[in-house]
């Protein structure tokens, strides 16, 4: 077995030895975290990219979010479809400061603004996974006074 406890409270782990539990904790989490990256975290990161406001929009009101993204953009352009009324909930970087949603009636302006609020989702399940292992295998390997 990979993980053994020690005759002097000291953990083996990996092929670390004399590890503290605090030390076994710091390289468990890495363990989790090796395990979680994927498709799934970099689809997140790509999602936070295209959606910041990183391209410059002159003559937007002093009250709307600075900038628009690239996901704003395209989404805009290829989903231009209207509806009747302002039925779609969005929040921008200046909206979600407070969680206030503006509501928009154009398909292309909710995707695009709702791209990076789909990546900062899947980023965050994947924390709280890792955390979530974490902990859990941690437990599971240290002794009764070491366990969090």
């Amino acid at each position: 077995m990979d993980i053994v406890e020690q005759l002097n409270g000291t953990y083996f782990y990996k092929g670390i030895s004399n590890l503290s539990p605090y030390e076994l904790l710091f390289w468990v989490f890495v363990t989790n975290v090796e395990k979680q990256l994927g498709v799934q975290d970099l689809a997140a990161i790509t999602a936070l990219l295209l959606g910041d406001n990183s391209i410059d929009v002159p003559g937007k009101p002093m009250t709307a979010t600075p900038g628009t993204s690239y996901a704003s953009v395209f989404f805009r352009r290829w989903l231009n479809i209207r509806l009747k009324r302002n039925i779609l909930p969005t929040l921008t970087k200046k909206s979600i400061q407070h969680f206030k949603f503006r509501m928009v009636n154009n398909l292309g302006v909710f995707v695009g603004r709702a791209v990076p609020v789909v990546g900062w989702v899947v980023l965050a399940k994947g924390v709280s996974q890792v955390v979530f292992f974490t902990m859990v295998e941690y437990n599971r390997i240290v002794s009764y006074e070491h366990k969090i």
